[in-house]
């Protein structure tokens, strides 16, 4: 029988792997004296961490790549600071998956530790659309400023971390509160061509950000501890890995009062807020149940992905989410950093109305019904990506979607067709044509902006892709 593993041993044993936290919160959850000894309860543990755990770990890919590495080509520059995407995706940039053009973006990452940040924006008109959605740790959003959300007046806009305790000062339209101390703020702005682009890098360029102390004038706080940021690497750290990140990101996540009992359980695997975690020191039967639980993990995510349809319930905040931590997880692998439903909502396919793959060769139609286009109280955009890597699609118009911005043409009776083939339907098709793949599978994403309560409920439903 292998020896059982103390918590005080697990600590001392991998106290090598420790880090400066400067995120240390001001409560340490009580781990219990032993690991979980049983293997079937300590997999079971590992596979609900692992998919509590994968939307932060996503997450944290994320910032490592735009925040703390600057040799990476997505770095913004530090904290802090702003860096605006103003040029059309084409084939070539392979950055991100799922890429569009309705709404170039603005990225930044605020440490909320030290002091809240004001973001201002300007006024903008009855034409223009453009959102900065603030998402916590956890991958919640918490929080938005927008023409839906705020309205298209100039204003200052304070978001501060779960411990500030400061006083408002004037001129603040609205205070948003992260419950984590690093937030990112990923901001889009609308664009209607290629001929729109100056008009929105000159938006762009009036989004502003500032530490509160440089906004109302006052002298400058302590900055916060240096964290020691651990290193990303795949495929370890979305394996036996995954723990040791999740422990130092937890250090900068306050418990909230519905997930007390669910980090206590987290405990007894060796995962809690500044916890070091080798799993070398772990008995053969524990290390065997830590990899069954993140395979476990992997398949429940796996499935429940196949079956999606609609972003709707995927992304919000955690009041919206009610702390469905496996649709969090779905929402990260299927296209992290969605909007929350009454901002918009993301509906596709990948199976024609035969429940048959899409594929490449073939040529096909969507139709709406006089008066069923999109209910959009912005606007509503169709791209088209080729799988499995969800990439835009080279082809000779250079037109990777069609929009309510776009001069369709109308059926005769009122209604709208697109055809989705490779190519040309006929010149007198051509404006509704959406160009697809030679050969090989892709998919189809509806985006709509600012939807009605009949999307949102799911009376309006996306019709069936027909094969011709």
């Amino acid at each position: 029988m292998n020896p059982t593993l103390t918590r005080r041993r697990f600590l001392g044993a991998s106290g090598a792997l420790g880090f400066g936290l400067g995120c240390t919160p001001n409560w340490l959850l009580a781990a219990p004296l032993e690991l979980e000894s049983d293997p079937a309860v300590f997999q079971d543990i590992v596979r609900q961490a692992w998919i509590y755990a994968y939307p932060m770990l996503m997450h944290y890919q994320t910032m490592q790549k735009q925040v703390l590495n600057p040799a990476s080509p997505e770095y913004v520059g530090g904290f802090g600071v702003f860096r605006h995407y103003s040029e059309l995706y084409t084939p070539k940039n392979r950055d991100i998956v799922t890429p569009n053009n309705d709404t170039p973006y603005s990225w930044a990452w605020l440490d909320l530790r030290a002091e809240p940040w004001v973001l201002s924006v300007p006024a903008v008109g009855e034409d223009r659309y453009y959102v900065h959605q603030l998402v916590d740790q956890y991958t919640f959003n918490f929080g938005y400023v927008g023409v839906l959300s705020t309205g298209r007046e100039a204003g200052d806009y304070l978001i501060a971390g779960p411990d500030w305790q400061g006083t408002t000062p004037a001129g603040i339209r609205q205070v948003l509160r992260s419950e984590t101390q690093i937030a990112m703020l990923l901001g889009r702005t609308g664009l209607r061509d290629a001929d729109d682009l100056p008009a929105v890098r000159k938006l762009q360029q009036q989004y502003r950000l500032r530490p509160l102390h440089a906004f109302a004038g006052s002298a400058a706080p302590a900055p916060a501890e240096a964290v020691g940021w651990l290193p990303w690497e795949l495929p370890r750290d979305l394996g036996p890995g995954f723990i040791a990140h999740l422990n130092q990101i937890l250090a900068c996540c306050p418990v909230d009062p519905s997930e007390v009992e669910l980090r206590q359980r987290f405990t007894r695997v060796g995962i809690g807020a500044g916890l070091a975690f080798n799993p070398a020191v772990l008995s053969p039967a524990q290390r065997q149940a830590l990899g069954a639980g993140i395979q476990q993990g992997v398949a429940e995510l796996k499935a429940r992905g196949a079956t999606l349809r609609s972003s709707a319930g995927l992304f919000g905040s955690r009041a919206a989410m009610h702390n469905d931590y496996l649709s969090r997880a779905v929402a990260a692998a299927s296209g992290i950093y969605g909007n929350s439903v009454e901002e918009a909502i993301y509906l596709g396919s990948r199976l024609d109305s035969a429940q048959r793959p899409l594929q490449g060769g073939q040529r096909y139609r969507l139709r709406f019904a006089p008066g069923q286009l999109p209910p959009a109280r912005e606007f509503w955009s169709m791209t088209l990506y080729d799988l499995p890597d969800r990439q835009l699609v080279d082809n000779s118009l250079q037109r990777y979607c069609l929009s309510s911005r776009d001069p369709l043409l109308r059926d005769a009776d009122g209604g709208v067709t697109l055809y989705i083939q490779a190519d040309s339907p006929g010149q007198e098709h051509e404006a509704n044509w959406l160009p697809s793949t030679r050969q090989g599978p892709f998919n189809l994403i509806l985006r709509i902006y600012g939807p009605e309560q009949r999307v949102v409920g799911g009376e309006w439903q996306m019709p069936g892709i027909e094969r011709v």
